[in-house]
């Protein structure tokens, strides 16, 4: 969980706790030189024998969705699903299961943003069906439902749409035995609709579940779900009342089903599902587990969507919007405002791109910020005064061929430029090679 105030793809699936960020070295180490390394042929120095690190991101998928029921080596012990006792290793629940219990928060909603259950009527835990409220069943959000040509703009591809010699050219990093990985998974279900592909669907129990199953091999597709600054926020229910000597923040990661149904993005229950790596889920990220250094206590720098956390992982630092053609801030319609809609609909006034998040009268800023300020360490939120950052996904104003957008910049809809430092300007400056 981030301190700070401030990720659609394959197989996407967010759980209720962690990501995964791998950093490996290209080159054994035992086999490294400390002293020299021919590399591009540019001799570089370095003082220990890494001599390149490479950052694998864990796109929309946390620790427990990949690593649920990862079990390490070497007498080394991993906090996750497993190992806590919420999920056997076949995927069923485990002894701890309710420990993954999802609520939804009771009617009428309050009319500010809220970020724990404290601050509403209450909430109510998801009951098996025929119970009220009802688990959310899975949904395709967002997965194809048939291969399909170029348009689509993603796999998978029809061999009569996509001919086999095209294959290699759309990606050139894939193996040659690899590319029919192009041609599947897709749902053969409509889209936005339950995912009846994964067992018991319309029936799960109150928690986790495992995704892949008969019906569901791992190279299959599924649905999206909400990865947003504010809906994180709300989905972690933090409270530093419910903080214990194992959970000092108080955040109970127990909202997640239900910001992505009241945010109406027909994610259902996809956020609590988990893959199962001792029956053969995610073989490559189980293999650089087994081999290199894995951090289950860690999800992502920041709250919010893929484009800020690529802005940190550069920059060490959040983007904010810097004055274009005399334009001083990102227009009204662009900026958050997370504020629920009525009483009886928790959905945003404006799930936007922007927030000011130094002005404790910004929308949805005040419940962030006391609750930082709430902690025994405090936190400090580092929002520089006036500034306008960006906290979900949003294009840089810039076209392919490098020219400025300026269009779609004035709109809000993408980045100004910016004189922000990135890693790239500290390794130019020191002459050290990177892509």
């Amino acid at each position: 969980m981030s301190s700070g105030i401030l990720k659609r793809n394959r197989r996407t699936c967010m759980t209720a706790v962690g990501t995964i960020l791998f950093a490996l070295m290209s080159s054994g180490l035992a086999v490294a030189d400390d002293q020299s390394d021919n590399d591009n042929a540019v001799r570089v120095k370095t003082k220990t024998p890494i001599k390149h690190l490479i950052v694998l991101i864990g796109e929309n998928r946390t620790f427990d969705h990949v690593f649920a029921t990862y079990q390490p080596k070497h007498n080394q012990s991993v906090a996750n699903l497993l190992s806590n006792g919420i999920i056997l290793a076949n995927g069923a629940p485990g002894p701890n299961f309710p420990r993954s219990r999802q609520f939804q928060i009771n009617q009428p909603f309050p009319a500010k943003y809220f970020i724990d259950a404290f601050a509403t009527a209450g909430k109510t835990a998801y009951q098996q069906s025929p119970g009220t409220p009802v688990f959310p069943a899975p949904n395709t959000d967002g997965a194809p439902q048939a291969p399909d040509g170029l348009a689509q703009g993603q796999a998978p591809f029809s061999q009569a749409a996509v001919p086999d010699a095209l294959l290699p050219l759309i990606e050139p990093s894939l193996e040659k035995e690899d590319l029919g990985l192009l041609r599947t998974g897709a749902t053969g279900l409509p889209g936005g609709s339950t995912d009846t592909r994964i067992a018991n669907a319309i029936n799960l129990p109150n928690g986790v579940f495992q995704i892949t199953g008969p019906t569901l091999p791992y190279d299959s597709f599924t649905g999206d779900m909400v990865h947003r600054l504010f809906h994180m926020w709300q989905q972690s229910d933090c409270d530093v009342r419910n903080a214990t000597p194992s959970n000092p923040s108080g955040c109970l990661n127990d909202l997640y089903p239900f910001v992505g149904v009241a945010r109406n993005d027909d994610s259902g229950g996809n956020s609590m599902g988990f893959y199962n790596v001792l029956n053969g889920d995610a073989p490559v990220f189980k293999r650089l587990a087994d081999q290199y250094t894995i951090n289950d206590n860690y999800h992502q720098p920041v709250m919010g969507g893929t484009a800020v956390q690529h802005i940190m992982i550069g920059t060490a630092d959040a983007i904010f919007w810097e004055t274009f053609n005399g334009v001083a801030q990102p227009p009204l319609a662009t900026v958050a405002d997370p504020d629920p809609k009525s009483p009886t609909d928790a959905g945003f006034q404006r799930d936007k791109q922007w927030t000011n998040c130094s002005d404790l009268t910004q929308p949805g800023i005040a419940s962030i910020v006391n609750y930082l300020a709430s902690l025994p360490w405090h936190p400090s939120p580092n929002c520089d005064p006036g500034h306008f950052y960006m906290i979900n996904n949003l294009s840089p104003g810039f076209l392919p061929n490098g020219t400025i957008d300026g269009p779609n910049i004035v709109t809000g809809s993408k980045v100004p430029p910016s004189g922000l430092r990135t890693i790239g300007d500290a390794l130019n400056e020191k002459k050290i090679s990177w892509a």
